[in-house]
């Protein structure tokens, strides 16, 4: 008589690590991972190197890398290095250069510079210097001081003046010899030649109160008393 054994079946189980252990695999993959990424996702030395030992390493016996692109290979990396501390280099001389300018037009500030087109900035009642340009010999010189509002404040007549800059002051005071009150008037100059009358450029002269930088385009401006700005690269003239 047969005889029959029978038994229990074994059972198989799978141990799962906590999430808090990782395999050796795992550590290496990671380790891996990080070294390309330690420089914010840029490809830095420590990345090319690990990724270029990994290519030596998976490389086919039987069909080696030739000598040719080992060399453009780090030629590459070589030239990209290069490259990019160049680039922050640059970027440092200008940061630098920029701290330099804001530096020296500090300089101007309190000192007068010259406004175009005649803008007259009264100030405490002090003073409006300004300069009238002369192409040529001229026979008078006819100045209007105008207020905002277009209203005429202040004339006066000059004689003959030769060819070149003709320096003028307004005391800030109308025609009646009353002093005006303080903020922006506007100098106009009529010149009179052989019976011929024109117009003559008018560059006055305002104090500068603060210095500062467009965050746009990064032109450094002179502001004034009246808040208003002027580019530095427009400044032709700078007097005490």
């Amino acid at each position: 008589m047969a005889s029959t054994v029978t038994g229990a079946a074994q059972s198989t189980s799978t141990y799962t690590l906590p999430s808090n252990i990782k395999t050796t695999a795992q550590a290496k993959t990671e380790a891996e991972q990080k070294a390309l990424t330690s420089d914010g996702g840029a490809m830095g030395q420590t990345a090319f190197l690990t990724l270029f030992t990994t290519q030596l390493k998976s490389q086919n016996p039987l069909d080696p890398m030739n000598n040719e692109a080992f060399v453009a290979q780090l030629a590459q990396f070589s030239q990209l290095e290069a490259t990019t501390k160049m680039s922050d280099n640059v970027q440092n001389l200008v940061s630098s250069m920029s701290n330099d300018r804001m530096s020296s037009a500090s300089g101007l500030i309190g000192k007068k510079v010259a406004i175009p087109d005649g803008k007259a900035i009264l100030t405490n009642v002090q003073p409006v210097d300004g300069v009238i340009k002369l192409d040529k010999d001229v026979d008078s010189i006819s100045l209007k001081v105008f207020a905002q509002d277009g209203s005429l404040v202040r004339t006066g007549e000059v004689a003959a003046q030769k060819k070149g800059d003709f320096h003028f002051s307004w005391d800030g005071k109308d025609s009646n010899g009353a002093a005006v009150a303080d903020g922006v008037y506007r100098v106009s100059a009529t010149v009179t030649s052989f019976g011929k009358s024109s117009k003559a450029t008018v560059t006055t002269m305002a104090p500068v109160r603060t210095v500062t930088t467009d965050a746009t385009t990064g032109d450094m401006q002179v502001e004034f008393d009246d808040g208003s700005t002027q580019s530095m690269s427009q400044i032709k003239r700078v007097g005490l």
